[in-house]
């Protein structure tokens, strides 16, 4: 375990270790490399894509979807300061000005061919209105 990782909240224990795991996953069955860059999720929204042109049944998939959307997420914590938070065992992402993002939920709309991960993060680092992340989930924190 890393510095940063101890001293991170709680609520990021999870999603953490998803997105490592999505990060060694796809290093080892896909040759595909994500370094946690904002433009790493073009190759992430890419393989969501590809996923629902061959009609993977989207139960098949749950997990993959979680752990892209927690690697999107990992990748707004790292440009932004934001941090993780977790109610009811659902996580979003807090950014500095108070923000709530759901990049896990980004990424089942992804999958639906509704939404995009690489523009969740570009919206959430420049701190620009999405009426996705305006309003605090009902339950949270």
């Amino acid at each position: 375990m890393t510095a940063d990782q101890e001293t991170r909240p709680h609520a990021a224990a999870r999603p953490v270790r998803w997105a490592a795991d999505t990060v060694a996953t796809m290093r080892e069955g896909a040759r595909l490399r994500l370094d946690y860059s904002a433009s790493s999720l073009w190759r992430v929204d890419r393989m969501i894509d590809d996923l629902r042109r061959e009609d993977t049944p989207c139960a098949a998939v749950e997990s993959v979807l979680r752990g892209f959307g927690a690697y999107a997420g990992e990748v707004i914590v790292r440009q932004t300061g934001a941090e993780w938070w977790e109610a009811d065992g659902h996580h979003w992402i807090r950014t500095a000005e108070g923000r709530l993002w759901d990049p896990i939920d980004e990424a089942r709309r992804c999958f639906a061919g509704d939404g995009s991960l690489r523009l969740l993060c570009r919206d959430a680092t420049a701190g620009t209105p999405d009426p996705r992340g305006a309003e605090e989930p009902s339950g949270g924190p």
